[in-house]
């Protein structure tokens, strides 16, 4: 069994069970056929639909999926994830990280953020240029940006703090 919540709105509980599609203990119908690895054609109540996988997260369990040019974003629990909630241990996979450092040596191209901000997993930090190559560096938790100690311009080595978080 998973729940799934679309758009932060809509819950749904889903199962597979004896060959069976079941939305919130209703068994539903779908005849679907895959067009590639993440498109697919699905009839359903003499319908036609065409969904596309536009993005997967495993480590947090999200997907971003359009249908008919719709889009939508998708958070999915199992049974475990709601038994760790229930006994108070769905937060101990969340890590505390001190400081972001260059995970290459390169020139910092653009700067993000500023001292104070207030940033999310996942936001933009800094852009570094290595190998010829710009790198989109992102936040690896939600955090505080105490200390900057970079600036456009400046070349850093491989593990040079560059942000202080806290």
């Amino acid at each position: 069994m998973y729940k799934v919540n679309i758009n932060d709105s809509i819950n749904l509980e889903t199962e597979y069970k004896d060959g069976l599609v079941l939305i919130n203990g209703d068994a539903v119908e779908i005849d679907m056929a895959s067009i590639t690895p993440s498109r697919f054609h699905i009839i359903h109540q003499q319908k036609s639909y065409l969904a596309e996988l536009v993005e997967v997260d495993f480590s947090q369990k999200k997907m971003t999926i359009k249908v008919n040019s719709n889009r939508y974003e998708l958070a999915i629990k199992d049974q475990y994830d709601e038994l760790l909630k229930n006994l108070g241990l769905d937060n101990l996979n969340t890590t505390k990280i001190k400081e972001i450092k260059a995970p290459m040596p390169g020139l910092v191209l653009k700067l993000l953020v500023k001292e104070g901000d207030d940033i999310k997993k996942g936001d933009n930090l800094f852009v570094l240029e290595a190998m010829k190559m710009e790198n989109m560096i992102k936040s690896p938790s939600d955090a505080i940006i105490k200390k900057i100690f970079i600036n456009p311009g400046d070349k850093v080595e491989k593990n040079q703090v560059m942000i202080g978080l806290g």
